[in-house]
């Protein structure tokens, strides 16, 4: 009896534990299927939408860079048309006219105004040797109207080349586009020691009246004034 007792209370044993090592499978079994789960259901970080543009790969978060201007964007003060003069422009168009290099000026004054319903730039800037007054279109650039006047005490200095009537036409001519030599008038003037070339020019609307000394070639007297 007693061993019949022994035998069944082992089995009863032997059963428990293998109950508690089937359970302690299952427990890890479920552990494993449930870190393997949450493994396959990690979803992939959010795709930011992307475009292509001219060959440039961009994403959506990419910051625009700043803006530029466009060809139909004034930039600076005020519109500008194609062909039109600015401020900057009109001051390269005067000292080209002026044969003047920017290094030599001083006092520049460069401001918005009309002459005879034109829009004009009003330029004006000094010299050692003396004092510029341009006005020059808005629209397109062209100079409408000019007065200088070069100390002759200075001509000497500014250096230059002889020149005769014909050469002091060509200086005319070139000083106004489009114009021709065979228009320009000019005779030599004389009594003050030094002599020089006076003449004059119409053209497209302006006259304009000259003093060049033959000296060096330098226009050194020149006015341009718009007649209608």
């Amino acid at each position: 009896m007693r061993r019949r007792a022994r035998q069944r209370m082992g089995q009863r044993m032997r059963q428990r534990a293998l109950l508690a090592a089937m359970i302690g499978s299952c427990i890890l079994a479920a552990a494993g299927c449930t870190r393997n789960d949450v493994l396959l259901q990690t979803e992939p970080a959010a795709q930011v939408p992307t475009t292509q543009t001219g060959g440039v790969l961009e994403t959506a978060e990419t910051q625009p860079a700043a803006s530029q201007p466009s060809a139909s964007q004034p930039s600076g003060s005020g519109s500008q048309q194609a062909g039109e003069a600015d401020a900057d422009s009109a001051l390269a168009l005067a000292l080209q006219n002026a044969g003047v290099p920017e290094t030599d000026i001083y006092n520049v004054k460069v401001e918005g105004d009309r002459e005879n319903a034109i829009p004009i730039w009003q330029v004006e800037f000094e010299t050692d040797y003396g004092d510029y007054d341009f006005e020059i279109a808005r629209e397109d650039g062209s100079i409408v109207g000019a007065d200088y006047e070069v100390d002759e005490e200075w001509l000497d200095a500014l250096g230059g080349s002889p020149v005769d009537l014909e050469g002091a036409k060509a200086i005319v001519q070139g000083k106004v586009p489009g114009s021709s030599a065979e228009d320009v008038q000019i005779w030599e003037e004389g009594g003050d020691g030094r002599g020089r070339y006076e003449g004059e020019l119409y053209f497209n609307g302006i006259q304009y009246e000259f003093e060049i000394d033959p000296a060096t070639g330098i226009i050194f007297d020149w006015n341009a004034d718009l007649r209608e």
